[in-house]
């Protein structure tokens, strides 16, 4: 008898292994994602941590920038006192660091065991490539007005926190929609739905789960869930999977080098809101594309007009400084951040330093990836600290 129940007891335990053995080892892997002594392997293999998409392929004809010889600035002056650059880009975790001017690979280095043709996690990078999406759907006439609700194309979201939104507020980050972001939060929103995709759970039912806790329109407040809808609405109107429309309207068009990936839930459906895995070559030349205004090789792939409107903060709400209108220092436009002061630059920022950086008026684009795994305890200061960065690099530039 003790035979049989130990054989039983072997069978079952076999069985859930089967079945719950890797939602658990996603889940471990999940909790020490960010560990000081494994982020930045973590950062280059998510396709080894979570379920990913078919590779987006790499374009039909890859660019590669001309090279200019060019050294950075040795120094650069953030919270009053001048500091070494080469010691700041090592203490922020740097994985990958790429400059461009007019078109010009300056610098490109790499850190951490990166390399040229490593696949690095965007974060929040990826949702300046679905505000890119959402601004040529717009264009094709596959969505009528950016005014419009986002239940006129997405009818199972009546009833929750998205209903009756504009596409517009979601792209500004001001849907109303409760959140809490802090990712030094085990309890967060954001970390719950960490969880939800370790264990595959659907993004979909995950983002009609939230409530709303504001008016529309009227107060910035970072929701990375908001940048999902928008990925549902561009399958919606676009009847493709997110993946492809990026790589027919714009990785094929503007040479992307190598190929790239999302994370995926258990349906496929792909993470809009940060889920893209690239080369920082690649994530280097959408920053040129959205210096020369959407425009690649004399073809216009991004509206002039949506890559400027994306850059501008067009409500009390949106603009840079200290507000009791928005949750953050920075401005906003849609899906794209303004540090300001002057706010003539901008940049697709993700959690742990990621970045694509464009100064129209240097015309110079910094791409950066990092592992910083100080970032939950440093997060505006270290942001506040690449934009220095950022600018003394762009004004050393002859």
């Amino acid at each position: 008898m003790y035979k049989i129940l130990l054989i039983l007891l072997s069978v079952l335990l076999i069985v859930i292994g089967i079945l719950y053995g890797p939602k658990i080892a996603r889940l471990y892997q999940l909790a020490n994602l960010y560990n000081e002594d494994s982020i930045d392997r973590n950062f280059i293999n998510i396709d080894k941590i979570f379920s990913v998409s078919e590779p987006i392929p790499v374009s039909d004809n890859p660019y590669t920038f001309p090279r200019r010889d060019f050294v950075l600035p040795e120094t650069f002056f953030f919270d009053g006192e001048q500091r070494l650059l080469s010691e700041e880009l090592e203490h922020y975790k740097t994985d990958g660091l790429i400059v461009l001017h007019n078109g010009n690979l300056l610098y490109e280095n790499y850190w951490n065991n990166n390399s040229a043709t490593s696949k690095h996690i965007a974060f929040s990078v990826t949702k300046s490539f679905v505000s890119a999406l959402v601004g040529i759907a717009l264009d094709e006439g596959l969505i009528d007005n950016i005014e419009d609700p986002i239940t006129k194309y997405l009818s199972d979201f009546n009833g929750t926190g998205y209903e009756g939104v504009r596409i517009k507020d979601i792209l500004q980050m001001s849907s109303g929609v409760d959140f809490n972001e802090d990712y030094a939060d085990p309890k967060s929103d954001i970390n719950r739905f960490g969880r939800a995709t370790a264990r595959g759970s659907s993004f979909r039912d995950f983002a009609k789960s939230l409530e709303r806790g504001r008016e529309p329109g009227t107060y910035h407040h970072y929701v990375s869930i908001d940048t999902q809808v928008l990925g549902f609405l561009l399958a919606e109107v676009t009847g493709m999977p997110l993946k492809e429309y990026l790589y027919k309207k714009i990785w094929n068009k503007i040479g992307m080098e190598d190929d790239a990936f999302f994370i995926v839930d258990n349906n496929g459906v792909e993470m809009a809101l940060g889920g893209l895995n690239a080369t920082l070559r690649d994530y280097a030349k959408f920053g040129e594309l959205y210096l020369n205004r959407g425009k690649w090789n004399g073809e216009q792939v991004v509206p002039a007009s949506w890559v400027d409107a994306s850059h501008t903060t067009d409500g009390p709400h949106l603009k840079p400084g200290e507000s009791e209108l928005s949750s953050s220092p920075w401005g906003y436009g849609l899906q794209w951040w303004v540090p300001g002061f002057p706010d003539t630059d901008y940049t697709a920022s993700g959690v742990y330093n990621q970045y694509i950086y464009i100064d129209p008026l240097t015309n110079v684009v910094i791409a950066k990836t990092s592992s910083n795994h100080r970032y939950t305890s440093e997060k505006e200061y270290s942001k506040a600290a690449h934009v220095a960065m950022f600018r003394a690099i762009a004004e050393s530039i002859k």
